[in-house]
């Protein structure tokens, strides 16, 4: 008897139910009652920079305009005439990062705000058809 193999399944090509599942009634069709509402604006489109962006690229230029300098000019050997003391390279760096990377963010917030000016020039008003659709269920 192991080796019979297992029937199949019934047909079920035909339009009899099935008895395992109960009858269904046939659905009527749902209706839906929608409210449209249609408005007509004017709109205007214009490109704008992303000041995040330009914020840290101009603070990453200030980074890279702080290490420039600070092995570029090897006066780090010497005593400072105002404070007497030697400064490390890793100091000079701190203090030229203190400098830098405020002036490189101020340079990029304001090419951000240069370009949002020129924008806001090149910007031009369209006509924009606004749709609504709710469904009163």
């Amino acid at each position: 008897m192991a080796d019979q193999a297992p029937s199949p399944l019934p047909d079920d090509s035909d339009d009899r139910e099935s008895p395992l599942t109960p009858p269904t009634a046939p659905e009527a069709p749902r209706q839906h009652a929608e409210l449209i509402e249609d408005e007509v604006e004017r709109a205007t489109v214009r490109r704008t920079p992303k000041y995040p962006v330009f914020l840290v690229v101009g603070a990453a230029l200030g980074l890279i305009v702080a290490m420039i300098l600070t092995f570029t000019f090897s006066g780090t050997s010497e005593e400072s005439p105002t404070t007497g003391l030697v400064y490390s390279q890793g100091q000079v760096f701190g203090f030229l990062l203190l400098i830098c990377i405020p002036v490189g963010l101020a340079l990029g917030g304001i090419t951000a705000l240069v370009l949002d000016r020129v924008f806001a020039r090149r910007a031009h008003a369209v006509t924009v058809d606004h749709e609504r659709i709710h469904t009163l269920d």
